[in-house]
């Protein structure tokens, strides 16, 4: 059931990556086809209730909503462009779920998974409306309701030990309301630097399956599960706030966001959370992240045995869009074997938050971002403490003199001590802009890669040149200032192709950054060690809040 949840979201989202980036991202089914009769023309005024109430589902938004535009032309270009979509799509659907399947085999003697049979069909979605929502940033928000009622010809082949059995979706129809934002607007073709998509509400979907010839959906009590589990998965991964973003443009082309401040997060304590474990307890953890942001979540420990736990432990995450973010609250249960439970999560929209201020949330734990779902339990609720500290506009800067050292901030000297100015958490930005006359002994395909108290960071790799331009920016949140330390560049270069010596190195540095905590930024190239006449340009920034 996991691999056809993800085949259904990945086809549902996957028309989009192909469809000019704006209608394509949906493949939407609404009902049955009916058989065609000759349509009886009524007003409305002459039908009773139980009849408009049968024909509202069909009434096209932009009829019942005066925001929603009509848009016959968008359903036109969709029309033309389907047999072509159909193709690039099912081979889109193949490259993400092939691996995926890959995972199944060996488990529950499957010996392989494989498509017999993948395509869209012939009829294409329809658009019923299209609404763009106005705001004040550099961003396009479109919201179109999207139906499809086609006729796709999936077959999957299961084969099992000496089986083969054959796996048929037949009436898949799915309706969403997708909102899908185009940000930011840059002047650089397409003009558009991102594509996120993400849904408003849960999905209606509804499909058949045919497993060996007969419809299996038709067992009593399996079609609400299987109903229920889809709108499940794919409401956790994709209802608001929750995005899915494409990358349209290279972010060394277009202005990528930077940070602007830290957000301090104390998570405190949970209460009254549910019991998953057979002996009536809980193994509770929280995960958290900003949303918008491709890091690692963060995670408490884990409390065993306890419904009621206390944390009190404290994090930093690096806010770049203090308006849009949200901070993601995820309650699991830890299992030593198989999944973790989800005991309930929350959201927190930053701009809830004043600057400097800390602030308290005490939050109902919910069983999906859908907070008016009437089936959802009480599962208990988490305190946590949020501060959120913009980063100054003017770096710091530090003079040498006989007493301390001398901080410039906004056009007056303050003077401070050396261990008040040497405190305190802060981010330290490595931007990787380029370098020049690096050459390989076989090949020039350089890459840079940043090392940094255990952590590396690497670069894009530029092809079949000696001079690359990389423009690629790294962050690290530290406790404390970096004081005596260095950081650790190294230029490799990689063969693209097998070979013996498939990585050459083609020159390292060592950058002291006690200059960078004086002055605040360094912004200079260094000749690399082990190199000719090789020299690598980077520009290093410490910030605090």
């Amino acid at each position: 059931m996991g691999f056809l949840s993800t085949l259904l979201g990945i086809i549902g989202f996957g028309i989009g990556t192909s469809s000019g980036l704006i209608v394509g991202f949906f493949l939407f089914i609404y009902s049955k086809p009916k058989p065609v009769k000759e349509p009886v023309t009524r007003s409305l005024y002459e039908l009773d209730d139980d009849a408009l109430l049968d024909i509202l589902p069909d009434i096209p938004l932009w009829v019942k909503c005066p925001d929603y535009e009509r848009v016959d032309w968008l359903n036109k270009f969709v029309t033309d462009m389907w047999p072509y979509l159909d193709k690039a799509i099912c081979a889109q659907i193949k490259s993400i779920t092939e691996p995926m399947f890959t995972e199944y085999v060996g488990m529950y003697l499957i010996e392989a998974i494989e498509y017999d049979n993948l395509s869209l069909g012939t009829i294409p979605p329809e658009i019923h409306g299209l609404k763009v929502c106005e705001t004040n940033e550099k961003q396009l928000v479109l919201e179109p309701a999207v139906r499809w009622v086609g006729n796709p010809n999936i077959v999957l082949a299961v084969k099992l030990l000496s089986f083969r059995i054959t796996i048929q979706l037949v009436d898949l129809q799915i309706f969403m309301a997708p909102r899908i934002t185009l940000k930011p607007l840059v002047p650089t073709f397409p003009c558009f630097a991102t594509v996120a998509v993400s849904l408003l509400e849960k999905p209606d979907v509804d499909f058949g399956m045919n497993i060996l010839g007969g419809d299996i959906m038709a067992i009593p009590g399996l079609y609400q599960f299987v109903q229920k589990t889809i709108k499940r998965q794919v409401a956790s991964l994709y209802i608001w706030p929750q995005t899915l973003e494409i990358p349209i443009l290279d972010p060394a082309t277009v202005a990528v966001k930077k940070p602007v401040g830290i957000l301090h997060v104390n998570v405190v304590r949970a209460q009254k959370l549910l019991k998953k474990d057979l002996l009536g307890t809980s193994d509770p953890y929280v995960k958290l992240n900003l949303t918008g942001e491709s890091l690692p979540s963060k995670k408490t420990t884990i409390k065993k045995r306890n419904l009621n736990p206390e944390w009190n432990e404290k994090f930093k995450l690096i806010v770049k869009d203090p308006e849009y973010q949200v901070l993601q609250l995820q309650v699991f249960d830890w299992d030593k074997v198989g999944n973790h439970d989800r005991l309930g999560m929350q959201f927190v929209p930053l701009k809830h938050l004043t600057p400097y201020e800390t602030k308290e949330f005490k939050l109902d734990l919910l069983k999906h971002t859908d907070s008016y779902d009437p089936q959802d339990k009480h599962r208990g609720n988490i305190v946590v403490e949020l501060t959120y500290a913009p980063f100054r506009e003017d770096s710091v800067k530090l003079d040498a003199t006989q007493d301390g050292y001398g901080r410039k901030e906004s056009g007056f000297d303050r003077r401070y001590s050396e261990n008040e100015v040497y405190s305190g958490a802060g981010l330290l930005s490595v931007l990787v802009q380029g370098a020049e006359d690096v050459e390989g002994e076989h090949h020039n395909n350089p890459f840079a890669m940043v090392f940094f108290r255990g952590e590396t960071k690497k670069t894009k790799m530029i092809k079949g040149t000696r001079d690359p331009i990389w423009n690629d920016e790294f962050h690290f949140m530290l406790e404390e200032p970096p004081l005596n330390e260095k950081i650790h560049i190294e230029v490799m270069s990689k063969r693209t192709g097998f070979s013996l010596r498939s990585k050459e190195h083609l020159g390292n540095v060592d950058i002291n950054l006690t200059d960078v905590i004086h002055n605040g930024r360094i912004n200079q190239k260094y000749h690399l060690i082990d190199s000719k006449n090789g020299v690598i340009h980077v520009n290093i920034k410490w910030t605090t809040a």
